[in-house]
């Protein structure tokens, strides 16, 4: 590929040229990273991060007075098949492109040249902002898990707003720790965490029903009740309920961002994407079928302070300890998801800053020599999510704020290389100076239609998910995902006004990043970086 910047034929998209603005020893830095993930870690890396039948399970609190088994159910249905037309899309992007950073790499090579720097900009603001927010949703889900346990064993216990904050600020550093000191256990862990989430999905679904038997709720209850205590009318209620399905969708794209560090990135990244969501999609929908054939009081399970999930677990096996002893699964889940994310998020942040993109990008860009990690990128990512939790401090809605921000950001981050292939055309998946010819192709009509279903979703759930959860509305249930974007819209804009503009060419290196990507495309191959030089 050339490094000029610029189109040379209809056929042939190149990056944009390098940037001075970074020394030649930061730059030597960026491949710093060992190709230490196989593609069953990948998966579990994949599947820990979406951790999809955790994370529809603990967010239940959400869906219920919002839609109901309905949305539960058939909300999933919707937002599975959206996921699925997004992580496709891109994953035939990713085929052709493997680069950490993803969509805004991505965005920069499918966009005119003219736009290329500034379209590149927007979406990788979107997409540190979306997994900021995805690191901090695993510790807010955890901190709801866990003062259930403690609302269930000690009914008079009362929950303050504080008590999710400490346990969410221990779940950050956490995850924090274990990607800096363990980080060649990274792949292990990740294994773990496949086997842990089938086991315990598996574990729980059949204690459920064994404890239940025969006193299960009727189908037409599973399958077509419908229940709105909003404030909304139904179908607004809805769409608002599909936070939760496509919350436990999100985050597919996490694979692209390591895949300077996985063996044949061009193979292995784009089906771990779809795979991810497939495998979480149908694994939700029978636990969730599970716990509504389980569930005997809805009403309670509503207001319950240990949290829907667990009351539902209670409900079935009509014993404290027991349900305890079964959330354990969901809680442990919670960790791997916690850590996992911490990796996601810290690679794009780290990509991110390398190519200038966020203020002090000199210091995010580094890998550390001694831990081989982007430890300044985990000490940004950290330190926004401990700040990002300061939200259960002032609001009743911070998890459906957490979550939304999570959502909305990383779908339109998705929306934009999806959108400019849609708009610009196929053959942009096809540049004649590609190193080898593609293997994945969604087709000439398969790819356009799963382009369309992805972005109408992404646009249905975007400006739905910015709507507060209820009604009437007040400074304590507001919805604060439209805050969070504002100050992060005035961030982003200052930077680019004041040296984004001038020092943003879009990825940089995007040759050196795509020769590694397919100089490592056997298994066992390992590319050669450049010599490096570390702080």
């Amino acid at each position: 590929m050339k490094s000029d910047g610029k189109e040379t034929s209809a056929n042939s998209v190149v990056p944009a040229p390098s940037s001075p603005s970074l020394s030649g020893d930061v730059r030597a830095e960026q491949h710093g990273m060992e190709r230490q993930f196989s593609f069953f870690s990948i998966i579990g890396l994949a599947f820990a991060i979406l951790n999809s039948w955790t994370a529809m399970a603990a967010s239940l609190n959400i869906v219920l007075p919002s839609g109901g088994p309905v949305a539960m159910l058939w909300g999933l249905v919707v937002s599975a098949i959206g996921a699925l037309c997004l992580s496709a899309s891109l994953a035939e992007i990713c085929h052709i492109y493997p680069t950490s950073g993803g969509p805004y790499h991505w965005s920069a090579m499918l966009a005119p040249p003219d736009w290329a720097p500034l379209l590149s900009w927007i979406c990788g603001w979107f997409a540190v902002t979306g997994w900021w927010a995805l690191v901090a949703t695993a510790g807010s889900l955890a901190g709801s898990l866990i003062t259930g346990i403690i609302a269930l064993l000690h009914p008079n216990y009362q929950l303050q707003r504080w008590h999710v904050f400490l346990i969410f600020e221990v779940w950050m550093i956490g995850a924090f720790l274990i990607n800096t000191f363990g980080v060649r256990l990274l792949p292990a862990i990740n294994r773990a965490a496949l086997t842990w989430s089938i086991i315990g999905v598996t574990v729980i679904s059949i204690t459920c029903l064994a404890c239940s038997s025969p006193n299960y709720e009727s189908a037409d209850f599973v399958f077509r009740s419908y229940i709105n205590e909003t404030g909304w009318n139904n179908g607004a209620a809805w769409i608002l309920g599909l936070l939760q399905s496509a919350f436990g969708l999100t985050g597919f794209d996490a694979v692209s961002h390591i895949v300077e560090e996985m063996p044949s990135p061009h193979i292995h990244a784009p089906r771990a994407m779809i795979l991810a969501v497939l495998i979480g999609a149908t694994s939700s929908f029978a636990f969730l079928v599970v716990l509504l054939f389980c569930m005997k009081d809805v009403d309670a399970v509503i207001a319950s302070p240990a949290g829907a999930l667990l009351e539902i677990i209670y409900q079935a096996t009509n014993n404290r300890a027991g349900a305890v002893c079964l959330l354990m699964f969901p809680v442990v889940s919670m960790a791997f998801a916690g850590q996992g994310i911490m990796t996601g998020a810290s690679r794009m942040t780290h990509a991110f800053a390398r190519d200038n993109g966020l203020p002090f990008s000199r210091n995010f860009a580094r890998i550390n020599s001694r831990f081989r990690v982007p430890l300044a990128s985990l000490v940004l990512t950290t330190a926004l999510c401990v700040i990002f939790g300061c939200i259960y401090l002032g609001s009743s809605s911070a998890l459906n704020a957490i979550l939304s921000s999570s959502v909305v950001a990383l779908n339109v981050s998705y929306s934009i290389p999806v959108a400019l292939l849609l708009i610009r055309g196929r053959h942009l998946l096809n540049p004649s100076d590609l190193p080898e010819p593609p293997t994945f192709s969604l087709g000439r009509i398969g790819g356009p239609i799963a382009n369309i279903i992805g972005l109408a979703f992404a646009v249905l759930t975007t400006v739905f998910f910015l709507f507060p959860p209820e009604l009437p509305v007040t400074p304590s249930n507001m919805n604060y995902t439209i805050v969070v974007f504002g100050v992060i819209a005035i961030v982003s804009a200052t930077t680019w006004l004041t040296s984004g503009r001038r020092h943003f060419k879009g990825p940089l290196d995007m040759d050196e990043l795509l020769r590694m990507a397919y100089d490592a495309r056997r298994p066992g191959a390992q590319s050669e970086p450049p010599q490096e030089k570390h702080i």
